[in-house]
């Protein structure tokens, strides 16, 4: 007892173990293309004539072109070679906040962020790698952790900062807090929305089968253009449910999409192509985790939807044992997933709040 394992023994316990790791990831894929399979059939039954209708929108909603959320910009990177899209708003020169969206999201959903802080900030909502009308390179290895995490570094350099407050959602969130740990000293202030620490998540999901059946559409993009074709079917019906159905939509107390919203994200993801990109993200996550490195330094500020369907809310306070500066939790009861679009009023308060008081707090 208390003895060190043989190095031999070790190897074996971690061969074991990643063995285990891998049967489990592509038996939960399994399991959810069967699912889908089921769903496919099912509405080729019900409705054969709409299952396969795909409407690409040839020109943008007026809502993209609005001149009050800002300038479209792009800048290309010198390491990678690929061209990002942003919008921008705010003066030249202010302190940076860069924003990251989520799946499936583009810049558009920092609309109300946009607007707020550009009285303060140079406001940047970013379309990540493979996103809207930023290059999407064709190889799924393109789209590793360590690309993802070198394109905030690299885009933060082109815009002539060394340093911004981050703000990300979901997916963005993640890399949000991957840029925090991997960059410390480019990152003044950490806002995440609705994702917990990786390693936090990627803990609580092998241990908590409720939210393995949650992240079940992780498993299920591991597999080649068939999320893709899933995505297509109806017109987009499952996009459009993500946002307005009542398990997984916007709150009935929420800031509810309009019709031209949602035409927006129809827009950008009815493209030929458009969803790959996007969906590569998660096909090269299960071989980039765990972590190495944990610690995040800086001020930390962590916002929840508690009625979120993707992610339970038990992950938000265990984050807190990673934070080793001020952390502060706030969790809205009545929100959803798509928090900053649910609650837009309250959200930008919490956020000023947060970024007030770190100001004060140096003073002092």
């Amino acid at each position: 007892p208390g003895a060190a394992c043989p190095p031999p023994a070790r190897r074996v316990m971690v061969a074991a173990r990643a063995l285990l790791f891998w049967a489990l990831v592509y038996s939960y894929c399994g399991v959810c293309a069967c699912i889908a399979g089921l769903r496919l059939l099912w509405s080729i039954g019900r409705r054969p004539g709409e299952t396969f209708r795909w409407v690409v929108r040839e020109n943008p909603p007026a809502c993209l072109n609005d001149p009050s959320l800002g300038t479209h910009c792009y800048v290309r990177i010198k390491d990678s070679g690929l061209r990002f899209h942003y919008v921008a708003a705010g003066e030249r020169g202010k302190p940076l906040m860069l924003l990251l969206h989520g799946f499936p999201e583009f810049w558009y959903s920092w609309r109300h962020q946009l607007r707020e802080f550009k009285s303060e900030y140079r406001v940047v909502a970013l379309d990540l790698r493979g996103y809207g009308e930023t290059d999407a390179p064709p190889h799924k290895e393109n789209y590793k952790l360590d690309c993802l995490i070198a394109d905030i570094k690299d885009i933060l350099e082109s815009l002539g900062y060394n340093k911004c407050v981050l703000i990300g959602h979901d997916w963005g969130g993640m890399i949000a807090w991957l840029v925090a740990i991997c960059y410390p000293e480019m990152v003044t202030k950490l806002i995440v929305v609705n994702f917990p620490h990786p390693s936090v998540f990627t803990e609580y999901i092998l241990r908590h089968p409720s939210q393995l059946i949650k992240s079940g559409y992780y498993f299920f993009f591991q597999m080649p253009w068939f999320p893709e074709f899933m995505f297509t079917l109806n017109d987009f019906k499952v996009l459009k449910s993500l946002f307005t159905s009542q398990a997984t939509g916007i709150g009935r107390k929420g800031c509810r999409l309009t019709a031209e919203d949602i035409e927006a994200y129809l827009y950008v993801f009815s493209q030929p192509g458009a969803l790959t990109g996007p969906i590569n993200h998660y096909r090269t996550l299960f071989s980039c985790l765990p972590l190495q490195n944990h610690e995040v330094i800086m001020p930390t500020l962590l916002l929840w939807g508690e009625r979120d369907a993707f992610m339970e809310v038990e992950m938000a306070e265990i984050t807190r044992i990673y934070v080793k500066n001020h952390f502060r939790l706030t969790i809205l009861s009545e929100a959803s997933h798509w928090l900053q679009q649910d609650q837009p009023d309250i959200v930008n308060k919490l956020i000023w709040t947060f970024l007030k008081e770190e100001t004060k707090r140096k003073r002092e």
